[in-house]
């Protein structure tokens, strides 16, 4: 095996390692979210990204990035949020083509309530994960990461 063939096979490594620490702590936040507060992940994710934005509300472009979901994905997802109540859509004002999705009270109630489940949640995979050898130097990698 050759130089070239040594650096790609540390960059798969590297990406296994980073898929093996998702999956576990993905896994964890399903189980414990849709439990505890009848949330998936991934609306989960939903309700924290709009309510980090300034007005509460974010375009569907931008929800898809922050959720890795395709368009479709996207818009399924926002559909079921909707008629639970948690967000809502609104026309932008600048532009007639652009649609907002907003966090609704009950949205912000919900996600109030799911905070500490996904935190400690989160909090718990970790400590698990830093104690698989192969997960640990990711794991302590981490807050780096968050500073950078």
């Amino acid at each position: 095996m050759g130089i070239a063939d040594d650096s790609v096979e540390i960059r798969s490594q590297g990406w296994r390692t980073l898929a093996a620490l998702h999956g576990l702590i993905e896994g964890e936040l399903e189980r414990a979210l849709t439990s505890n507060v009848n949330l998936s992940v991934v609306e989960y994710t939903v309700l924290d990204a709009l309510s980090r934005q300034h007005g509460w509300h974010m375009r569907m472009q931008q929800l898809g990035r922050a959720t890795a979901l395709s368009p479709s994905a996207t818009t399924r997802l926002v559909n079921r949020l909707e008629e639970r109540g948690l967000l809502t859509r609104v026309l932008c004002a600048d532009d007639r083509r652009g649609i907002y999705t907003e966090l609704t009270a009950p949205g912000q109630a919900l996600l109030a309530d799911a905070r500490p489940v996904h935190d400690e949640t989160l909090e718990r995979a970790l400590t698990q994960a830093r104690d698989m050898p192969e997960l640990a130097p990711l794991v302590d990698a981490l807050p780096t990461l968050t500073r950078a």
